[in-house]
Parts: structure tokens; sequence; C-alpha cells
């Protein structure tokens, strides 16, 4: 095991920065992830640390050895690929021995290594198939344990899950953290699946254009995004963001008024909320809900509606950069609410949210304005 580190590190192809400037520590025995959505560099600063790319500039360490110069082989790392890359000819066995046998490893020691991995990841009895004889979870597991034998420093897993179907995504994200508590091996994980890194992650990286957006605990995260991208990219259904006005201590998003956190500074913002934190209200400070769309998930109903103001994107909806506001008469809103309450498209419904869970955010930069309490 090792503490990874990059500093100041960047990838440009051509005129593109793939990666700019990323400073990161990954303490030993740390599970970090790398989120972001498609083309956000996450892939590239995995591939920058296995050394299958070269890095423009910056240092990356592993331990306490500068590896910018070192060849893949030689960085005591075992990366998990998206696609298994199993080698359809060898027996399972002979995909997990492999890698050692190439190393020279005493053939006893290769037996002890992959009698043990077998045994960790429930593949004593699939020895001798081949990767055609098994399924997508078992082929999964035999990638991993490929990269367990080597006793690395080092995981570094790219989209391992992302070919698995829903079901089985579920039940091989639980073994991964099973298996990290128990070995505690340091191990970096790229997704563009929030649910991934929420759940699988002592730490998570949120990426954009190259740049990392926030750096915190899922849970932080979550809770208080850094900025308008964060805010609508972390969280199913996403934040939902209405254009507001701040003005003698209140704020006015469309027909909702509630009074404005202390410190906050008269104008123009983004105001943002939860689904999960509208309810249902009969008087108070509240606004008008108007039904579109309804998703019964069993647990929960998801209800998305429109209500009078205009939608404020984050910038998270598509891979190119958006307009920060997007005009019009009405916004979209979101809400979650208990599975008794299924109503009709077309209804209007009368729902709230309580001031402490509002969060505000710069309309021209992005960034997350913090109340002065």
């Amino acid at each position: 095991m090792a503490e990874v580190t990059l500093d100041h590190v960047s990838k440009r192809f051509q005129e593109v920065d793939a990666v700019d400037d990323l400073s990161l520590t990954i303490a030993d025995g740390e599970f970090l992830i790398l989120v972001g959505p498609s083309g956000c560099g996450k892939t590239t600063a995995l591939r920058l640390i296995a050394g299958l790319e070269k890095g423009t500039a910056g240092t990356i360490r592993i331990g306490d050895r500068i590896v910018n110069d070192v060849t893949p082989r030689d960085r005591d790392i075992a990366m998990v690929f998206q696609n298994y890359a199993l080698y359809p000819h060898m027996s399972v066995y002979k995909n997990l021995a492999f890698g050692l046998k190439e190393r020279k490893t005493p053939k006893p020691e290769i037996e002890r290594r992959v009698r043990e991995v077998g045994e960790m990841l429930g593949l004593k009895d699939l020895m001798k198939r081949r990767p055609a004889q098994l399924s997508g979870g078992q082929r999964q597991r035999v990638a991993m344990g490929r990269a367990l034998v080597r006793e690395p420093s080092a995981f570094l897993m790219d989209e391992p899950l992302s070919n698995l179907d829903a079901k089985l995504r579920v039940q091989m994200r639980a073994e991964l953290k099973r298996l990290h508590q128990r070995l505690g091996i340091t191990t970096i994980y790229v997704t563009h699946d929030q649910v991934e890194a929420m759940t699988l992650g002592d730490r998570i990286v949120v990426m954009a254009n190259g740049k990392v957006q926030q750096i915190g605990r899922p849970q932080d995260v979550y809770g208080s995004p850094a900025n308008l991208f964060v805010a609508g990219f972390i969280g199913s259904p996403p934040m939902n963001l209405i254009r507001a006005s701040v003005m003698d201590g209140y704020v006015q998003a469309g027909t909702l008024r509630l009074p404005a956190p202390p410190g906050t500074a008269t104008g123009e913002v983004a105001l943002g909320f939860r689904p999960e934190d509208l309810q249902l209200v009969e008087d108070g400070p509240s606004f008008e809900l108007v039904v579109d769309v309804v998703e019964p998930l069993g647990n929960l109903v998801v209800v998305h509606g429109s209500t009078e103001g205009t939608q404020v994107e984050s910038g998270a909806e598509e891979e190119e950069e958006l307009p920060m506001v997007v005009g019009g008469a009405r916004a979209s809103v979101t809400a979650v609410f208990a599975p008794e309450l299924e109503p009709a498209p077309g209804v209007s419904l009368r729902v709230s949210v309580a001031p402490e869970r509002v969060l505000f955010f710069d309309l021209r930069t992005g960034a997350a304005i913090r109340s002065s309490r």
C-alpha cells in the first residue's frame, strides 16, 4: 500500500487541456473516486497515474518515489478495466496467474496467491472454466482477482462495473466495498455514475473540463456543493435551480418568498433546493407546482413539473458549456414524495421548502454563496 500524490499535473492534447493543473493526495488505504461527465478528464488522470499517458507538466508520486519516467509495469500498481480484458483461451486459473508468471514469480507463490484470491472472490469452483463460460459478474471478479494477486501498492479502476446490468452492479458495489474494507489497499476509482461515487468512496473528486470542481466526503459534497456544476451533477434527481432576487432581507423566486440568510447581498442569485426537501403545504411561504410527469418507484414517487420562474442551468446538463441562465416563463422543478402520493399529470400542488435547506449561488461565477451565520 502507498500514498499517491499528484502535484500540479496537466495533460494537453493539441489544443485541449484534458487535465488542467490537478493537485491531489490519495492517502494510504483510501478509496478515492474520480467522478464527472464524459470528457471531464477523469480517465486521463487515471492513465497518467498508471503511466499509460505521459503528463505535460507536474509530478506524480507513488509512495516516496517520483514515477513520471517509470514504466507502467514498474509502478507497482494494478489496473481493472471496463471491458475485463481477460484472455479468452485461458482458464480462470491461468488468467489469474498470467501476470505473476510474467514476473517470474516462483510457482508455489503463484499457487498460494491464486488460491487465496480465488477463495476470497468466490472463484474456487470456476478455476477450470474459460471466460466464455462465465457470467458478467464472474468475469468482473476474475478481472479484479488478476489485479489482487499482484499485491500492488495501489489499485486503479476505470469504470469496472459499467458493463454489468443494474442488479449486478449493486451486488458488485457491495463486494468492492467489502473487499476494500478487508484489504485496505489504496484505490482510485473512475466513474461517471454518481451513485457509485456516493456509495463507494471515502472521498470523491468532482471534475469538469479537466479541472477539479470539489473534493470531499460524499455527504459533504452532496450537502454543500461548491458551485452550480456540482449542485447539478451530484444528486439523482439533481438539485432544482431557479433564478431569484434578494431584497430587503427576503429572497423571491417566482411566487416563493423566503427570509434571506444573514449576510446575503442584495441582487440576483440562483436558488437551489433538493427534490427530497420539498413538502406539501396548505399555507405559508410556498409555490405552485404543476405536475407534468409522475414516476412511481415503489418506495417513493418522483414528480416532474414546473412553476413560475426562470430556470438556471448548472452546466452539468451537457458536455459543452451552456449559458448560465435560460430564459422562460416557467422553471422545471422535480420533487420526491412518499409512495402514497401519486398525483395525476396536470394537477397543481402547493409545495414549500424549509429556508435552512435552500442554497444560493452566484449567477456570474457559479460559486456557492455561504451564509455568514
